[in-house]
């Protein structure tokens, strides 16, 4: 770090204990008493570069001094970077001054990004080094004025037409400003945007209050400590990044960005990190599985291994339990709406294996605060051991999508409890059923169900019944073709090693109907996967139209 950086001893403690105090219920108030705690520990690793809590608050404070000194009382700050210093501390420094924090993705589409920033009228674009050239080019189609950009780590000589004020790294303010911090646990800390139905982004706000429950639970869960090391494998525009930096930040424990390429073989990253705390997508685990690399107790520093975001197969985490076999192993569930994981299942060796439906890892149980309801079509709670729609309320639920009331109101549902109170739950779209343990599991998404041909079918299901063969890896099953907005048939999609799409046809019509049997498997390398890891059906409907 540079010189001409803040100590903690020009900074004076006294303000940052001020600081701290002020900053309760907020989402980075844990971090500060990290540094308060430990300012020499290490808080964030990236490559070969390493940053102690020290060096990460000066430099958060430093950008957030700069930013307020060109946009007095900023709102919401884009963050246009890639695993980089930028990306991650940027956070930090739109939280210190007093913004809500927006990820974005420079590898996203153009036209995407465009349309978050534009959605989220933002007062500053926090710009990495590495995305320079694509911010330059993506200004140029902006249908908006963006009052600041900032580039912390690179010159920008080149004026933008749509960037009043660009603020490069030979003019950022050292010193700090406290004032005019004024947020309360309801305030936003940060928008997400994620797919929605009509093609455009929808943004899901989330509040301090919202995120740290959520860590508050997972930590009397976890006990995440100083000497952990977390794993960051997810794009910063997926919640689940969230996990990893405050987990990590609140608890003084250090967070280990992991490049996409090692993602496909991550032993060597894991050993030379000193990984303790793994957080994955499943898709992971069979990537890994088709290498061949989860040999037995490869893994054995490992003492947490999550996992969110897909459905969790049980022969992945057989898989996973022999190469990291002094690990526990969770199964996270939650929609973003629902701030990152409302549910977990942990995985126990004898009793689990039972519980598991189509193959899939239940969901567990919700998170302490958290109340469930299970609902059928006629938004009715359904008798126990029936199938229904999750739906869930709670400190964990997001205060509505971003200026978008209509779509609010179509998420959410009142339900009056057998005392008489009515309670506003969030539908997350996803069918479970209790278990006779209390654990529910996970059966499908709603709009997974489709009828071929009159029947109705739960795509799910043929999907677990595919993967009993021990040589399939992953299995997505999808209506096809379809004519007239109605499907015909199903076809299906298959990872593995020395596979025989007929012996598995021949193999799943013993325990499935005529009409539930795909009328083609295809044999795939490799799922193809969206920019946060999950299997991306778009793609594999693309296939099959002949566009790819």
């Amino acid at each position: 770090m540079s010189d001409s950086l803040l100590t903690i001893e020009r900074l004076d403690l006294s303000e940052l204990k001020k600081l701290y105090v002020h900053s309760e219920g907020l989402l980075h108030a844990n971090f500060l008493g990290s540094v308060l705690n430990d300012p020499n520990a290490l808080a964030l690793s990236i490559e070969n570069q390493e940053w102690t809590y020290q060096e990460v608050l000066e430099c958060a404070l430093t950008w957030a001094t700069t930013i307020k000194k060109h946009c007095r009382k900023p709102k919401r700050i884009g963050i246009f970077a890639y695993r980089s210093q930028a990306s991650y501390i940027g956070v930090l420094a739109s939280l210190l001054a007093g913004a809500t924090f927006v990820p974005l993705n420079p590898q996203f589409p153009a036209e995407r990004t465009k349309q978050m920033i534009e959605s989220a009228d933002m007062d500053v674009i926090i710009v990495g080094q590495e995305a320079v050239a694509s911010f330059q080019e993506l200004s140029m189609g902006l249908e908006v004025s963006i009052p600041v950009a900032f580039l912390p780590d690179a010159t920008l000589n080149t004026k933008l037409p749509t960037i009043r004020t660009v603020i490069d790294q030979h003019h950022v303010q050292h010193g700090y400003d406290f004032s005019e911090m004024e947020r309360t646990s309801d305030s936003i800390a940060y928008l997400l945007f994620t797919s929605g139905s009509t093609g455009n982004p929808k943004g899901v706000p989330v509040t301090h209050a919202n995120v740290v429950h959520f860590l508050n639970v997972n930590q009397a869960k976890y006990q995440i400590h100083s000497e952990d090391r977390l794993s960051q494998t997810f794009d910063q525009t997926f919640d689940l990044s969230i996990f990893d930096l405050f987990m990590a930040w609140s608890n003084g424990a250090a967070v280990c960005s992991i490049k996409p390429i090692q993602l496909l073989s991550p032993l060597q990253f894991i050993e030379e990190k000193n990984i303790t705390v793994w957080f994955s997508v499943p898709s992971l685990i069979t990537l890994m599985r088709k290498q061949r690399l989860l040999t037995k107790g490869v893994f054995p520093r490992l003492r947490l291994s999550l996992f969110c975001g897909e459905p969790l197969h049980k022969s992945s985490v057989q898989a996973w339990r022999e190469a990291a076999p002094n690990s526990i192993i969770e199964n996270l569930y939650g929609p973003t709406e629902l701030t990152i994981a409302c549910s977990s299942y942990r995985w126990m060796d004898e009793e689990s294996e039972a519980e598991c439906i189509n193959e899939i890892v239940p969901i567990g149980k919700m998170n302490d605060g958290l109340q469930h309801v299970i609902l059928d079509e006629q938004s009715n709670p359904v008798k126990e051991g029936e199938v229904g729609e999750l739906c869930v309320a709670g400190p964990q639920t997001f205060p509505g999508y971003w200026r978008n009331e209509e779509l609010t109101n179509s998420r959410l549902v009142k339900v009056v409890a057998d005392t008489g109170e009515e309670r506003v739950y969030y539908r997350t779209g996803d069918q479970v059923m209790v278990l006779p343990s209390g654990n529910m599991g996970y059966i499908g998404r709603t709009d997974f169900q489709v009828k071929v041909n009159g029947y109705r079918i739960e795509c799910g299901e043929i999907e677990g019944s595919i993967a009993k063969d021990p040589n399939v890896l992953s299995a997505v099953v999808l209506p096809w073709p379809i004519e007239n907005g109605t499907a015909k048939g199903l076809r299906a999609f298959v990872v593995g090693n020395d596979l025989e799409p007929k012996a598995i046809i021949h193999s799943i019509s013993a325990e499935l109907p005529a009409y539930m049997i795909p009328n083609k498997i295809d044999v795939l390398d490799k799922m193809p996967l969206n920019s946060n890891g999950k299997v991306d059906r778009k793609q594999l409907y693309q296939r099959l139209e002949g566009r790819r």
